[in-house]
């Protein structure tokens, strides 16, 4: 089985860990966040900014990117890396769960999952198999294989039967992967990760990590959480699925970007986490302080001539005041979109290397809990 996670440190008190991932275009420190560029670009951001951050791992789409620009063109430059100008590494999810909460029509079956484009209507189906073909023309560095998410509220009976067709797409996908270099004559170009379900159920999901940590996979995925369950019902279903999971591999979570959840994520032994917060809080304005998120349009800010955070390297808070910030919004310009959403990726950036050094340093459970103390002193929200 191959292996690409190098443990670095364990936390004494928490199972919180650092580690690092190796993949074909550079080594990626853990615990880390991921900025999620969907359609092959993280939005308002430049590539060059974006990496001049720190960043060395970004998110695409497997579902956006079939649909639009397509395979073909995919194809013609060898891969998002080339097409999109970014020379680092890209993990894209499979689509799965934007075929269930974007299309007007989806109909799973054992084979895969038919629906329809949310673009233009017209029909197509996902196989496991047909996943893997398309991240092989993205050129993933890591790539998830095509499951189902189990939300909440579903009977267990449902729940299983996703969960073992999550299972049985796995084990294709493995062999799909496995079957390319004798297709195609090329090898996968990537790492194929698995992901464990199971709903909201305990035995389930126990049931679901361990399947899945046993499968040839070198990178495990928990999915099905943060998707509108409530926060004890993910921190316990979390914590659950996490100590069933193995710790030889790097875990992932889908789909977090708040601190609160980072933090218990990390907490379990999480490496990697993502999520579209970051940004699309940013283009309305909002945006990460230690003191919670600040609203730049909020009338506070208009006299205000110091920076969103004090120590931010980001360009809003070097060169700019909140109370332009503020104008920017008020007057509906990009440009407030743009600073405040590389503000928003430079603060995570550097929230993950404070939870790294914390961890080697033995003090993550103090770290997290004087972290959320002063981050919802007033409710989670910036008030001065």
């Amino acid at each position: 089985m191959k292996k690409i996670y190098t443990l670095k440190h364990n936390d004494a008190h928490t199972h919180a860990r650092t580690g690092e991932i190796a993949l074909p275009h550079g080594t990626v420190q853990t615990p880390v966040f991921m900025p999620v560029g969907t359609a092959g670009t993280v939005k308002a951001m430049y590539h060059s900014k974006v990496e001049e951050i720190g960043y060395n791992l970004i998110l695409g789409n497997t579902y956006h990117l079939y649909l639009r620009p397509g395979t073909d063109v995919l194809s013609l430059f060898d891969g998002l890396h080339k097409f999109s100008n970014w020379n680092h590494n890209i993990l894209t999810d499979s689509g799965g769960f934007q075929i269930f909460s974007l299309s007007k029509l989806r109909k799973i079956f054992d084979e895969g999952i038919k629906f329809q484009s949310h673009i233009d209507g017209s029909r197509h189906v996902f196989t496991p198999e047909k996943v893997v073909e398309i991240e092989q023309c993205i050129g993933s560095d890591i790539a998830m294989c095509l499951d189902i998410c189990s939300p909440p509220g579903i009977d267990k009976k449902k729940t299983i039967k996703a969960m073992d067709l999550t299972h049985a797409w796995a084990e294709r996908s493995i062999i799909k992967r496995d079957s390319l270099l004798e297709e195609t004559g090329r090898a996968f170009r990537g790492n194929l990760f698995g992901i464990c379900q199971g709903g909201f159920y305990e035995d389930l999901r126990i049931q679901s990590a361990k399947t899945i940590s046993e499968m040839d996979f070198p990178g495990i995925a928990i999915g099905g959480l943060s998707v509108g369950e409530t926060k004890d019902e993910f921190k316990h279903f979390l914590a659950v699925t996490a100590d069933a999971c193995t710790t030889e591999k790097p875990r992932y979570v889908m789909g977090i970007g708040t601190v609160d959840y980072i933090l218990e994520a990390v907490e379990n032994g999480i490496d990697m986490f993502d999520c579209v917060l970051a940004t699309r809080e940013a283009r309305h304005g909002t945006v990460f302080t230690d003191d919670g998120m600040l609203n730049l349009s909020r009338a506070f800010n208009e006299y205000n001539m110091g920076p969103i955070q004090e120590g931010c390297t980001c360009t809003a808070c070097t060169k700019y005041s909140r109370a332009y910030m503020r104008h920017m919004f008020k007057a509906n310009e990009m440009f407030g979109g743009m600073l405040a959403s590389e503000h928003n990726l430079t603060y995570l950036y550097n929230f993950m290397l404070r939870i790294r050094k914390a961890i080697e340093e033995d003090r993550f459970k103090q770290f997290k809990e004087q972290y959320l103390a002063r981050f919802y002193a007033n409710g989670g929200l910036c008030k001065m």
